[in-house]
């Protein structure tokens, strides 16, 4: 469920206050993970290693309430009069991938996350096999999403999407992961709007990401 809610009934009222006019309100963290857990349960049972991490990804954000947040600016014809935006809060978390599809382009697909890593996975590839085949996207509209983006044929040290302020939901993006010896680590970009997280709690989910991947 979808609920707007007053930014002065929050502790993010004075970040809300500050950020949502912004032209460039966005903030970038980049860390590097230790994946080797999702690398060994990817070729002990079968699970796509993309799969594992979204689980883990959704898991960690579960557990920090801004994470439930959304910040919008106005849409023309909304009735709406402030100029500062909306302050929207969810119920539930899903977890968005990117999907080729059949025809050679790309379609986005949002996975509702479950606590049930089998039923997160049953879920995951029936809406991107559905993606791909249709070629049309797939949203969970009453879900806060999170938004991710895996290019896995190349390495790269870190991925910075657009920092406009239109889409505002947080965002990771990783490339190839790497091997060192029995270890194997992934560099990840974390995207976050301002007036939804501080640096402290965008910090705390990363650290909070990697304890997940080494619970796995």
């Amino acid at each position: 469920m979808r609920q707007e809610i007053n930014p002065k009934d929050t502790r993010r009222a004075y970040a809300f206050e500050m950020w949502m006019d912004s032209p460039m309100p966005m903030v970038t963290l980049f860390k590097t993970l230790d994946v080797t857990r999702l690398v060994r349960l990817n070729r002990k049972r079968g699970m796509k290693f993309n799969m594992l991490l979204c689980w883990c990804i959704g898991k960690a954000a579960s557990q920090i309430d801004e994470f439930y947040l959304l910040p919008e600016k106005p849409r023309e014809g909304d009735g709406k009069q402030e100029t500062k935006g909306r302050l929207f809060r969810y119920d539930r978390l899903a977890v968005n991938v990117i999907v080729n599809n059949k025809q050679g382009g790309i379609n986005s697909c949002d996975i509702p996350f479950s606590e049930d890593l089998v039923q997160f996975n049953t879920d995951y590839l029936s809406a991107t096999l559905s993606a791909s085949d249709s070629c049309k996207d797939i949203y969970q509209e009453d879900a806060m999403v999170i938004g991710t983006s895996a290019l896995v044929n190349t390495e790269l040290d870190g991925i910075v999407n657009q920092y406009s302020g239109i889409y505002n939901n947080p965002f990771l993006a990783w490339a190839k992961y790497r091997r060192h010896w029995w270890r194997t680590s992934l560099n990840v970009s974390l995207q976050f709007h301002h007036a939804q997280m501080d640096g402290a709690q965008a910090a705390r989910f990363l650290d909070c990401l990697q304890t997940t991947i080494n619970k796995m």
